[in-house]
């Protein structure tokens, strides 16, 4: 099968626990905490994987958290090339309120990455052997990466001849749709709205704003994740609308990365686009099913995929 390579330029240790009322001021008593592997590209990695996919993650690695970060996709057995940085890898957390069933997520900035650390990253991605089919750039950009490191990775992935995969948000997201090239595009429904500069609520606003990003060339595949109403895919074609996948909520945390792996595996094993984004859905709602940060299970987008 293709492989796939993901780079993460912000990797986080995942720290999940609860708590009966999240108040200030008080000694709030948690549950024992449970710890993942985090960042957009590593959670895709690891989807794609889970899923019996082919897939090596590179990321940036510094510290304890970042030894901390390998040996955990080690114990996964998930292939990955850490790039050695001298800042500390970050940690995030998520809190769920067991009174509420409200969840609170704490996201870090980061360490800042120098030019010679962001070269390091695409320069390991280049030695990868064989050279992958898909090349995917998901997460945040952390301190000291400009939005014009998008044109570093295009040209890599050009000259790889890889598909580029891009699921990032603000500044960044802006930039490399100004750049286009991109292969499959996944923006929310509010990155749409910040890439777009203006409210995005209804559908055919949404409709309307794909379509002028399809014809301007800055993908060509656009697949919008709306929630519990589903995704709109996008291509010259048209704009095809596919109903969400009705499962009880325990966590969103990882719903936009295990949808996007999903959706890369399926495209990397020869699937149809139509069924590609279908088994990407599948796979985010049985994310949103598992507790805290954990990523869906296999048994469990089969199960979906096959039902809807």
């Amino acid at each position: 099968m293709p492989c796939i390579a993901t780079l993460t330029l912000n990797p986080a240790v995942d720290l999940s626990t609860s708590t009966a009322r999240v108040e200030p001021t008080s000694k709030l008593r948690c549950s024992l905490p449970h710890y993942d592997p985090g960042g957009g590209g590593i959670n895709v990695a690891r989807v794609v994987r889970i899923l019996g996919g082919d897939a090596v993650a590179v990321y940036p690695a510094g510290g304890p958290l970042g030894d901390m970060l390998r040996q955990m996709l080690e114990r996964l057995g998930l292939p990955q090339r850490p790039v050695p940085i001298a800042g500390d890898t970050r940690e995030s957390f998520t809190v769920d309120e067991g009174d509420s069933g409200l969840q609170y997520r704490f996201i870090l900035p980061g360490p800042a990455l120098s030019e010679a650390e962001q070269a390091l990253c695409l320069e390991t991605l280049a030695r990868i052997d064989p050279p992958p089919a898909f090349l995917v750039l998901s997460g945040s950009f952390p301190p000291g990466v400009e939005p014009a490191f998008f044109d570093r990775f295009a040209a890599l992935a050009r000259r790889l001849g890889a598909r580029l995969v891009l699921d990032c948000s603000g500044e960044a997201l802006r930039y490399a749709a100004a750049q286009g090239g991109i292969y499959l595009l996944k923006p929310s429904q509010h990155e749409l709205a910040t890439l777009m500069g203006r409210p995005m609520d209804s559908e055919s606003d949404q409709e309307a704003a794909l379509r002028s990003l399809i014809e301007q060339g800055v993908a060509e595949i656009i697949v919008l994740s709306r929630g519990a109403k589903g995704a709109m895919l996008a291509t010259r074609a048209g704009v095809e609308h596919l109903a969400a996948f009705d499962v009880p909520v325990r966590s969103t945390v990882g719903a936009g990365d295990s949808m996007v792996g999903a959706m890369v595996r399926a495209l990397a094993a020869g699937a149809d686009l139509q069924a590609a984004v279908r088994y990407g859905l599948a796979a985010g709602s049985a994310t949103i099913m598992q507790p805290g940060t954990g990523l869906c299970r296999s048994e469990d987008v089969e199960r979906l995929f096959r039902e809807g």
